[in-house]
């Protein structure tokens, strides 16, 4: 996300939330419209599928118009409706498994979250590197690159220390160092042979004339 994007984003958020005291069925209109697809996005990191991602968001909606208030005066008002959005992922999980009646729920397991789609070679291979990390460091760079939320800010959302969350975030960051190495040598070495290919095409031409 640009900086002017996120700087809109979050102008527009508070603008909402604002409005929450003084109308709180338009400014949760304004919220839903603004937030859903990121808060989808998010949730899928959680709940492992989308249809279970949009239930959350839903249910969270439901819960912030019977308390508006709660939202509106939260010292953090996006980490707070993340978190309610992850808590309602949380219930929604722990409901799978009781009417499983105890089979082992494979889906929650799978980090199935959907990133957007990406052109470059490379940014493809990250995203599958990504969805191999353990879902607790997977989640924690999900919100700290993705919503750019602070450690403070993913530790309340996580209800987790700023040391348990900085501590995730290395460890992500170091496995996903260690698995990109060889893409980075394999584009090094694509760009050297292109170099000297060009090279060799060039003598080829002075020799010719």
């Amino acid at each position: 996300m640009s900086q002017q994007t996120s700087t809109d984003f979050h102008r527009a958020f508070r603008s909402s939330v604002t409005l929450l005291t003084r109308d709180p069925q338009k400014a949760l209109g304004d919220l839903f419209d603004l937030t859903a697809v990121r808060l989808v996005r998010l949730a899928m990191s959680v709940a492992g599928n989308q249809m279970d991602a949009e239930d959350a968001v839903q249910g969270a909606f439901s819960r912030i118009a019977g308390k508006p208030k709660l939202l509106a005066k939260a010292d953090s008002p996006w980490p707070y409706l993340i978190r309610t959005v992850r808590n309602e992922c949380l219930r929604i999980i722990q409901k799978r498994r009781t009417s499983r009646l105890g089979e082992m729920d494979t889906e929650c397991g799978q980090d199935t979250a959907e990133f957007e789609v990406q052109r470059e070679e490379t940014a493809h291979a990250v995203q599958r590197i990504l969805k191999t990390l353990p879902k607790a460091q997977y989640e924690v760079v999900i919100l700290k690159h993705w919503e750019e939320l602070t450690f403070a800010e993913i530790a309340e959302v996580l209800g987790k220390s700023q040391n348990t969350v900085a501590s995730r975030y290395r460890y992500a960051m170091e496995k996903l160092q260690r698995s990109l190495e060889p893409l980075v040598q394999v584009d090094i070495h694509s760009a050297q042979s292109k170099t000297d290919a060009t090279g060799c095409h060039s003598t080829q031409r002075a020799v010719t004339r």
